[in-house]
């Protein structure tokens, strides 16, 4: 089912803030790797928002999410502070990670080893 115009405005409004939100509670940097949101989507009552996370160079990711699903409730607790005079009802957040980069690296490294052996073989 497609978006409707007002879950895709509450999920650029959610992600704009929530990025703001992890720099200053300093979760855009942890275990020696960059955490970033990489998406928001809302569901079609606007209830829950489901925050997509790119782990870049995490060692750790369950610990990372972990402590990100543990400071859950401060982080709606800001979120609502700021979101609070623009949607009736705080949403409810779910954090996910994304794995779209780690699909992309994997894409790139099979690209080139067909490439190389392609060479090989010429």
């Amino acid at each position: 089912m497609e978006e409707g115009k007002r879950q895709k405005q509450i999920a650029g409004i959610i992600n704009e803030e929530m990025n703001i939100i992890f720099q200053r509670l300093g979760l855009n940097m942890q275990d020696g790797g960059l955490v970033s949101i990489s998406s928001v989507k809302i569901t079609p009552d606007l209830l829950e928002a489901r925050v997509y996370l790119s782990l870049f160079q995490v060692k750790d990711k369950d610990a990372v999410m972990n402590k990100i699903e543990s400071k859950a409730w401060e982080i709606k607790k800001e979120l609502a502070t700021r979101i609070k005079h623009q949607v009736r009802n705080i949403p409810v957040l779910k954090f996910f990670t994304d794995d779209t980069l780690e699909h992309v690296f994997k894409m790139e490294d099979l690209f080139k080893k067909i490439q190389d052996e392609n060479k090989s073989t010429e």
